[in-house]
């Protein structure tokens, strides 16, 4: 009963963390879509040497893991140039630049998928290349991209529990706190791990329904 008491008074503080969470979560979704986009078209259709920044940026984001680029950036580098950031935008943009590099490849899958002969086409009818690209090019490859892309929620959600490492007062950091001071950690991380559960899930299930939506006849075939 003890335990079901403790969970019961933390359960409001520790339901405030899902907005800060969902929060960190989505936004650092739409940078890592912001950057990754151009980031996929530059790596197909750019010249050799941006290939090659491409793909080194994408190697390093991908490569470190995602407690060393927080402590690097927001103990390091914005300390270095003197750019005071919350913790939460600090996290959001660490995230959101990790992301990005996943997110890069995911659509370059997508892009390359798609018949050149469209990009030909287009050109032959006086379209440029880079209005070809906006115009047929990347309306097919989002939408085919979803099903990658839509794997990329849970990963982030799952990652934003490390920025309790840096106090983001997200679903875990209120959670430890309420465990340091209960002394009771069972109960109250594992309803962090019901929260996060239950995140996940809803998440999941309204990108499945958008996949639906969009589905292009024949290519899942």
């Amino acid at each position: 009963m003890e335990n079901f008491i403790v969970i019961y008074q933390a359960l409001p503080f520790l339901l405030q963390g899902i907005l800060t969470t969902l929060g960190l979560v989505l936004s650092s979704l739409f940078l890592g879509l912001v950057i990754g986009l151009p980031l996929s078209v530059g790596e197909v259709y750019g010249p050799w040497y941006l290939k090659k920044l491409i793909g080194i940026y994408i190697w390093l984001f991908r490569g470190l893991p995602i407690l060393v680029l927080l402590f690097l950036f927001y103990y390091g580098l914005f300390n270095l140039i003197n750019l005071n950031l919350s913790a939460f935008i600090s996290a959001v943009l660490v995230l959101g630049l990790r992301s990005s590099a996943y997110q890069a490849q995911i659509f370059r899958g997508s892009i390359q998928s798609l018949s050149q002969g469209q990009l030909l086409a287009a050109q032959s009818l006086g379209m440029s290349k880079n209005m070809a690209i906006w115009s047929i090019i990347l309306p097919q490859s989002l939408r085919m991209s979803i099903p990658g892309w839509s794997n990329e929620y849970p990963a982030m959600l799952t990652e934003s529990a490390v920025t309790y490492s840096i106090g983001v007062m997200e679903v875990l950091t209120r959670g430890n706190f309420i465990a340091s001071r209960t002394y009771r950690p069972m109960p109250i991380y594992l309803t962090c791990a019901l929260i996060f559960l239950f995140l996940s899930y809803s998440g999941m299930k309204l990108l499945h329904i958008l996949e639906e939506k969009v589905r292009i006849p024949g290519f899942e075939e």
